[in-house]
Order: structure tokens, then C-alpha cells, then sequence
């Protein structure tokens, strides 16, 4: 069962303005991924179904998160299903996340009262998510969907969406200050945070300092 509140979710996502995206099969390197980016500032985290067993890599990272990371609040994404939804839900994932918009998915998320974020690419979509009660919808993959001017374009008439780009996002001043002038509610950050030196060479000292960075540019680009 969620341990946080679908606002609780979506205040802490724009609080802090980046949610960190990331995979691996290791239990230990995931561990040590998390608490780099907690000491770095993140409060929200999505953890990706790109494996078979993931979901067992998920249940005991997110165990670690209660008992070690207090505030921390774990999330999946890369879910295209309701039957994946509901089995996240069951072990505690406290948002879901999807590249997709899907009606069962968002059915079963609001019964759980459960912050589910779609994944976007009009402003039909957005809507339509909207109508089906997501808080923050996913604009993905973002560079691709049309970058920071298909943000500022979809809340002309829509000034009331919650964006959450992933794709094509970069944790340095200028990628981020694209994003946050056209209105996004928070950016997800994977690959270009999670470089090769952090995953593989193990350098968190790094990655901490890159999530302290990126909420700090924020911060300022509010």
C-alpha cells in the first residue's frame, strides 16, 4: 500500500522539480542510486519496469526508502497495464507512472487514491488524462513531442496542466531553464543524470552533487 498521498506526490514533484528516472537489476547499486539522490535533495523517485523480476528489485528498494530515506517517496514508471499497475500497488509504490494514456490503468490508481502520471503527446491527451484524474501528466519522450515550445504551446489553452517532460531533458542551467520558463511542473531526469561514471564506476559522490545542482537551478529559475 502507498505510503503518500497522490498530493503529497505531486507537491513534493514540484517542490523539488526533478524526479530522477532509473533502472538496474543490482539491489545494491539501486540502493546506493537512491541515497545519492536523497542526500542530493530529490524527495521523489521513479524506478522503471524494464525488466523481468523488476518488480522484486522494487519491493525490497522500496523497504530500503521507508526504513533508511524518511520522505522519500519511490514510484513506477514504464507500466502499460492494469495487472502491472494493481501488482505495483500491492508491494507500495506510491505514484505510477506510464508512457501511455489508459483508462483501466487510471481506474484502479483512483480507487487506491494513488498519483498516476500518462504519458502525453497532444493536447487531446493531456485532456483526456486530465478527465481521468491525473494530477501531473508525463509529456514523453519530450525533446522529441516538440521540447519546451510544446509545453508553453499546450498550456495556452490548458494553463491549468501539470507537465512532467522526460526525454530530452539535461541536468545543466540551460536545458533546465527552457523547461521551467515554458511552465512545466517538474522535469524527469534518467540517462543524461545516471551517467556511466555513476553506474558503472560508482561515483554517487557525483551524482549527488548533479541532483544538488539541478534543484538549485530550479530553484532560481522560479
Amino acid at each position: 500500500m502507498a505510503n503518500f498521498t497522490r498530493i503529497e506526490v505531486t507537491t513534493s514533484m514540484y517542490k523539488t522539480g526533478i524526479v530522477p528516472v532509473f533502472y538496474h537489476p543490482d539491489l545494491e547499486v539501486c540502493k546506493s542510486v537512491l541515497k545519492a539522490c536523497y542526500d542530493g535533495g530529490v524527495r521523489v523517485f521513479e524506478f522503471t519496469n524494464r525488466a523481468d523480476m523488476a518488480h522484486e528489485v522494487f519491493a525490497e528498494i522500496n523497504q530500503y526508502a521507508l526504513a533508511e530515506l524518511p520522505g522519500m517517496m519511490l514510484g513506477i514508471g514504464s507500466i502499460i497495464d492494469a495487472a502491472t499497475t494493481a501488482l505495483y500497488l500491492q508491494i507500495g509504490a506510491n505514484f505510477i507512472v506510464s508512457p501511455i494514456v489508459d483508462a483501466e490503468m487510471a481506474r484502479i490508481c483512483n480507487k487506491r487514491k494513488v498519483a498516476w502520471s500518462p504519458g502525453c503527446g497532444s493536447v487531446t491527451e493531456i485532456s483526456l488524462a486530465h478527465e481521468l484524474g491525473a494530477e501531473v501528466v508525463k509529456v514523453f519522450p519530450g525533446g522529441s513531442v516538440g521540447g519546451p515550445s510544446f509545453v508553453k504551446g499546450a498550456r495556452g489553452p490548458l494553463p491549468w496542466a501539470s507537465i512532467m517532460p522526460t526525454g530530452g531533458v539535461e541536468p545543466t542551467e540551460e536545458s533546465l531553464s527552457a523547461w521551467f520558463k515554458a511552465g512545466v511542473h517538474c522535469v524527469g531526469l534518467g540517462s543524461q543524470l545516471f551517467t556511466k561514471d555513476v553506474v558503472e564506476h560508482g561515483n554517487y559522490a557525483a551524482l549527488e552533487t548533479s541532483v544538488k545542482k539541478s534543484i538549485q537551478f530550479v530553484e532560481n529559475f522560479r
